[in-house]
């Protein structure tokens, strides 16, 4: 009775709007072929870069749109590699185009990569978490773009944790691939967003500005739910995964698995011999996915949080932290609890800290409070579109 109370009070309080209508900015191809017509251009694009159920690159091929180069991020252009996974340069054999990593020897674009080249245009489902490497990727293509004085053209798409802002704001002695700015573990931006603020914050190297372009979405603002279409990334197969995905993430740098190589990746948490759960899961290899787990064919008990994350996590409006202090105190050896991966990821040391002195989840969140508030009030400069507050 307690979490049907917790759910009903959770959904009342979003009242988040279901939008069937959704127009992508990549949809509207009326509003940017015009803009890229007659150029050459190079894309950064994954999987989720779709178009009325076609890839963007090959409805651009199609419409006669000369791409030089296709920038590929974390898990590939086509979604070939698992997460961490070296991306490979190549060619693509749909189109014959070249594939250039950004997520193997480099992550930023050289000067070589972009010779010839007149505009960048950026498409990739991002699911609106520091953490999640798209924004990375994006930042080092805004960059490069500056020191070429190419222009950057973003599509833009939803972002599923557009409706609220939580977790610790990052401490740049922490700044990594996952997480480079000082903006909260849920930013409640959306791609184009999230480029005004490094653009109006000067957060670009030498902070100077990229000349940005972008379409924006139709039927979507910041009160708005919308269910992907396509996973936007392997681990994060369906609405629960995404939605847990902020919360569940701090477990990477500890020895709890977050269910990489089963079928149920970021929604269920176990370690072996944990006494408190009762769902059983063993981690394994699975090509393209998870290679190597963390625990591989080591049955892992715990806790299987999948209707959390589609009738609590999807509608509350915050990160949960109950499940990672819990582990915590449950772990035979808290000395060797946390590794030096969770500072990246929690973007400072405090929260590891205040979890070894036993504070609790309101005390922590309270701590971010003002630090949250000074990032709320710079980000209302940088929204597009409807906001939830």
């Amino acid at each position: 009775m307690l979490l049907l109370s917790f759910i009903l009070d959770a959904c009342t309080a979003q009242q988040l709007v279901h939008s069937k209508r959704l127009v992508t900015g990549a949809s509207q191809t009326e509003a940017y072929i015009p803009l890229i017509k007659g150029k050459t251009i190079a894309v950064v694009a994954n999987p989720t870069s779709v178009v009325n159920g076609v890839h963007l690159v090959d409805t651009l091929v199609r419409m006669g749109v000369k791409i030089k180069a296709v920038f590929a991020p974390e898990h590939g252009f086509r979604g070939e590699a698992g997460a961490g996974d070296t991306v490979k340069s190549g060619v693509d054999s749909r189109t014959g185009l070249k594939i250039i990593s950004l997520y193997g020897q480099h992550k930023k674009p050289t000067k070589a990569d972009l010779s010839g080249v007149n505009m960048v245009v950026f498409d990739i489902q991002d699911v609106g978490v520091r953490f999640y490497t798209y924004i990375s990727t994006l930042q080092y293509v805004m960059e490069a773009c500056v020191e070429n004085n190419i222009p950057l053209l973003i599509l833009d798409r939803p972002n599923p944790h557009g409706f609220y802002i939580d977790g610790p704001v990052l401490d740049t002695a922490y700044r990594s691939f996952v997480g480079m700015c000082s903006i909260p573990v849920v930013h409640g931006l959306t791609v184009a967003e999230y480029a005004l603020m490094l653009n109006g914050e000067k957060w670009l190297e030498g902070k100077r500005q990229c000349e940005l372009f972008y379409i924006k979405m139709k039927g979507w603002d910041h009160n708005t739910y919308y269910e992907l279409p396509i996973r936007p990334s392997p681990n994060l197969p369906n609405t629960a995964a995404i939605m847990l995905y902020p919360s569940l993430c701090f477990f990477e740098g500890t020895p709890v698995s977050v269910g990489r190589g089963t079928e149920y990746p970021f929604q269920v948490i176990g370690y072996p011999g944990y006494g408190f759960g009762s769902f059983v899961f063993t981690p394994i290899t699975i090509p393209g996915v998870a290679v190597k787990p963390p625990h591989e064919n080591v049955a892992c008990s715990g806790f299987n949080l999948y209707d959390f994350g589609n009738e609590v996590a999807r509608y509350s409006g915050k990160l949960h932290l109950n499940w990672l202090l819990q582990m915590y105190q449950s772990y035979p050896d808290t000395a060797k609890f946390f590794s030096p991966f969770f500072d990246k990821l929690a973007g400072t040391s405090s929260l590891r800290e205040q979890i070894r002195m036993g504070w609790s989840e309101e005390q922590i969140r309270n701590s971010w409070g003002s630090k949250l508030e000074a990032y709320r009030v710079m980000r209302k400069k940088y929204l597009l579109y409807r906001d939830f507050e």
